[in-house]
């Protein structure tokens, strides 16, 4: 017998059985589940994206679109009874925006439904045109310029929008009882260089659909510009006061010379404290008046905004920041005379900050304007550590939009600046200074407390400084001439009210300049 032949024969049946039942296995194997879609999946989109050369997507639009006026394109509206998750009984409801007049770029949207996303298609059927006929037939893959959130704020259930995410990186919101005011932006690149400042722009939403139970709507966002590319994550829970808790992972392509982190964008046109005619029937015409920054010391520094002559850039310097925001404190509605703007709704926005920021600066950007409608306040953070060709970046916070003023100190707080002429006589130019501070403990103190200001300038003088208590309301005022030399433009003035040692407001400070 041939005890080898027999041996290998058992040997190959052996092997052919087993690769037989190897086959079965993976035949019957289920198919390996898809990962669900999340933050990583778009921050491995940008860091790819930052891999490749910059190309802007906006083409495709009909030249009809994109030569609308402004009257024409807010004409184009998204019919509501066609709004996503209209109907399935969920707290949050999809409108979108139609591309045209400076709404050009293709947007696409997204909807991630148990963590599989899918795009949501173009079509003219859901937009009402209004005297604009469109051309047809519209290019399928025309896309979106953004998208509007509607969630039910009121009792009655009744939809209404609470945030608009609408042009290169801004977006708006607001919570109960707030109107549209100042915008928020994902990034500002290069903005008060002398040189173009960079428009990074969204180029893609994927909108989580949320539970019938849920209190927050999930946004991913895919940001490119020609130096940057980005994954964000925008959380957005509604209420009274609306939060954003923002997660920014950047890639860049080159390097930044100034990047502005948490960018907030407002509008201030004249004030209490402008010192000079305004040809307006409004005492005031603003949707923000003052810039709050909390430093990681304890120290709150008020800055009231102007609208100046000339292009001022004041920059507060820090390490690992408390937030800082553009607010809105003056609530009055006769201080503003406008039934149509209602400008004492506008909310204040204020950016806490996550994690450690480290070193770097505020930075408040102040532009000339001649009319309301240009939005000429900018407010960002930039990090001392330089942006090069390479750098990856992580920044975290949260926004509050709000009416009030819960995140704020709770000593006394700025509330009113007023400029003059000097009312007294001298050989060199005087400016006459009004600064009135309120709090609850202030309003306690006699007028006879033994309140001091503390008031400095970086030149010039401080001259007929006083401090009195102003009884009807239960402010204190803080007035005082600032005298200088005709080349002294401009001057930084301080003032903080203190008992003794102790600090009882926060810091004024403020920039004035006779041009």
């Amino acid at each position: 017998m041939n005890t080898f032949h027999s041996d290998h024969s058992r040997v190959v049946r052996a092997l052919l059985v087993g690769f037989v039942l190897l086959f079965v296995h993976f035949a019957r194997a289920e198919p390996a589940a898809p990962v669900p879609f999340d933050f990583a999946a778009v921050v491995s989109k940008a860091r790819a994206l930052a891999a490749k050369p910059y190309a802007r997507d906006d083409g495709g639009l009909p030249e009809q679109f994109a030569k609308l006026d402004y009257d024409a394109y807010q004409e184009i509206r998204f019919k509501s009874d066609r709004a996503l998750w209209r109907g399935e009984g969920l707290p949050f409801q999809l409108q979108l925006f139609h591309r045209g007049n400076m709404f050009r770029d293709r947007v696409a949207i997204n909807v991630v439904d148990q963590g599989t996303p899918t795009r949501i298609a173009y079509s003219p059927e859901l937009f009402d045109f209004g005297a604009a006929k469109p051309p047809a037939p519209l290019p399928p893959d025309l896309g979106f310029a953004g998208v509007k959130i509607d969630y039910p704020l009121r009792r009655d259930g009744s939809f209404e929008d609470i945030a608009i995410f609408l042009g290169a990186s801004y977006f708006r919101a607001a919570g109960l009882g707030q109107i549209y005011g100042l915008s928020a932006r994902a990034l500002a690149v290069d903005t008060g260089l002398p040189k173009a400042e960079e428009f990074p722009i969204f180029r893609e939403f994927w909108i989580a659909k949320p539970a019938k139970e849920a209190g927050v709507l999930t946004i991913y966002a895919l940001l490119d510009s020609p130096s940057v590319s980005g994954a964000y994550r925008f959380d957005l829970k509604p209420g009274y006061q609306l939060t954003v808790d923002v997660q920014s992972r950047l890639f860049f392509r080159k390097p930044v010379d100034r990047l502005g982190m948490a960018p907030l964008t407002s509008m201030f046109f004249h004030g209490e404290n402008t010192d000079r005619f305004m040809d307006d029937f409004r005492p005031e015409v603003h949707d923000s008046d003052g810039l709050l920054m909390a430093r990681s010391n304890g120290e709150w520094l008020w800055r009231p905004l102007n609208n100046p002559r000339q292009l001022r850039i004041s920059v507060f310097r820090e390490e690992n920041p408390v937030g800082f925001g553009l607010l809105k404190r003056d609530r009055n509605p006769d201080h503003y005379q406008d039934f149509g703007a209602r400008y004492q709704l506008r909310p204040s926005v204020w950016v806490e900050a996550r994690g450690e920021w480290g070193r770097g600066a505020v930075y408040l950007i102040e532009i000339p304007s001649d009319a309301e409608k240009y939005d000429n306040i900018v407010a960002f953070w930039v990090p001392d550590a330089p942006i090069k060709e390479g750098s990856e970046v992580a920044f975290d916070y949260r926004l509050h939009f709000l009416l009030d003023e819960s995140m704020a100190p709770q000593n006394g707080r700025v509330v009113a600046t007023r400029v003059s002429a000097s009312p007294g006589k001298s050989d060199r130019p005087r400016r006459h200074f009004v600064v009135d501070f309120a709090g609850e403990a202030l309003s306690r103190l006699s007028p006879q407390a033994q309140l001091v200001a503390d008031v400095g300038s970086s030149s010039g003088q401080i001259v007929k400084l006083s401090v009195e208590k102003n009884d009807a309301l239960g402010t204190w005022r803080v007035s005082f001439d600032l005298e200088r030399e005709e080349d002294q433009d401009p001057v930084e003035l301080r003032a903080v009210l203190k008992a003794g040692a102790d600090v009882l407001s926060e810091t004024w400070i403020y920039q004035w300049s006779a041009r």
